[in-house]
């Protein structure tokens, strides 16, 4: 019984191997993952015939193949997403498969001629009085590095069942390495419970910096929600919406102070895609929040109305070029503009009579292109602004007005694991007192992923 049990096994192995070179036909790209096939259950040793030893592989070989366009068909791409797995662990009958990866990233910089104060280059964080101490700065950091895993159950009830969480080190001051929770979401049916990236934001619409933060008018943020998607038409259009925890960053005065919020905040978008595989899009999407604070004259809770629009979208226009776009406009959605988030510009005090309360009107927009010289090497560079409307003229004199920002990459991939890049970048802020400052920034990255 023994031998039988080793020879069992070595046939199982060859149909692994097997199972990956056979999948690499159907594969998208050079994506070929390694399956590792896994039993839960012990069974009774049995003698088998050769025709059935031969059925076993094939269903195996099935099992492994059916995990890996499991992965395919439910992988993400775009800002600041992961790779596809390396490693793929899964059960004979492909009910369960679990996949664990990530990166370790090195980006070192400098920043010469003004500065960012921040690790990642964000143009509201540019001082626009200068000092002794904003003129240059070095940087080194490994803190965007990534863990994930991604858990697949096929069940006869729920369909396909999607479990995620991923992790970068960027939970305390800046420096410290502390882990932190970027995603933990169970996706099926449409619906997406747990965090993930908001809705209103638009992964592909962003190109690929080394910066983290990327254009400061994109709008990558987490919230904790739930989602309801659901593709019609042949998947060429796509219709989102949530309930999603809201984050209300506003200023106040001695009149009103911070209360708990009560009411979710509402995006939704629209989409439109198109190209063999849905590679180009457009999108239309929407946010609704009702954003609560009190009252200290009267008494009374009271509440603001924020509201915003986005236009969105990523078009290939031929096989070496891509292009990036979104523009957003709206009243009090700082959360869902990325130099704005945490700046206290949802709301402000009249000006003109302290005690009303304002929202702050609201606008921003980015394009960039992408030339894909070859598989392995690629050129990027965009513009992006951001700026905040006067309302009843300003709050304060270092209110912030407006930040731009520019950049310029490469991309090259050493292989299909390891990429190098270089990246330069140029940003200004400007405060309502028309005071302004400018930074500039080159710096390196060396990302391996597994």
């Amino acid at each position: 019984m023994k031998t039988l049990r080793l020879l069992l096994v070595a046939l199982l192995f060859a149909g692994t191997a097997s199972a990956q070179h056979h999948g690499r036909k159907a594969m998208r790209g050079d994506y070929s993952p390694t399956v590792y096939l896994v039993s839960l259950h012990q069974t009774d040793t049995i003698y088998y015939s050769p025709g059935a030893v031969q059925k076993a592989v094939a269903l195996n070989n099935q099992a492994m193949n059916n995990a890996i366009q499991d992965y395919l068909e439910t992988h993400r791409s775009g800002f600041q997403q992961t790779e596809k797995p390396q490693f793929i662990f899964t059960t004979k009958n492909n009910r369960f498969s679990l996949a664990l990866g990530g990166f370790v990233q090195m980006r070192a910089g400098a920043d010469v001629d003004g500065i960012v104060d921040n690790l990642d280059f964000v143009p509201y964080d540019i001082p626009t009085v200068a000092t002794y101490d904003t003129h240059k700065q070095l940087i080194m950091d490994a803190s965007t590095s990534r863990l994930f895993f991604k858990a697949i159950t096929n069940s006869d009830m729920l369909g396909r069942v999607v479990v995620y969480m991923d992790a970068d080190f960027r939970g305390g001051a800046p420096g410290s390495y502390t882990p932190r929770l970027r995603s933990a979401y169970v996706s099926m049916l449409g619906f997406t419970l747990g965090r993930d990236v908001t809705t209103f934001c638009d992964l592909t619409a962003a190109p690929t910096t080394i910066d983290f933060q990327g254009p400061n008018a994109y709008n990558f943020n987490f919230a904790t929600m739930i989602r309801y998607e659901v593709s019609f038409a042949r998947d060429k259009m796509t219709f989102g919406i949530a309930a999603e925890m809201p984050q209300v960053s506003g200023s106040y005065n001695d009149y009103f102070t911070p209360v708990k919020q009560r009411i979710p905040d509402f995006p939704a978008y629209l989409q439109f895609a198109w190209g063999p595989n849905r590679e180009s899009h457009i999108r239309a999407s929407g946010v609704v929040r009702n954003m609560y604070l009190h009252n200290m004259r009267t008494g009374s809770n009271t509440s603001l109305l924020g509201w915003g629009v986005q236009f969105s979208g990523t078009i290939k226009t031929c096989r070496w070029m891509q292009l990036f776009m979104n523009g957003v406009y709206g009243e009090g959605i700082t959360p869902y503009i990325q130099d704005l988030t945490g700046s206290g510009l949802d709301f402000t005090p009249n000006p003109e009579n302290a005690a009303q309360i304002q929202t702050m009107p609201m606008w921003g927009w980015q394009a960039a292109a992408q030339f894909n010289l070859s598989p392995r090497l690629f050129l990027s560079g965009g513009y992006s602004v951001v700026n905040v409307e006067k309302k009843n003229g300003f709050y304060a004199d270092d209110e912030y007005k407006r930040g731009q920002y520019v950049f310029g990459n490469i991309f090259y991939a050493l292989s299909p694991r390891c990429r190098v890049a270089a990246e330069y970048l140029y940003g200004t802020r400007k405060d309502m007192n028309n005071a302004e400052g400018h930074a500039n920034r080159a710096q390196v990255m060396v990302q391996y992923n597994f």
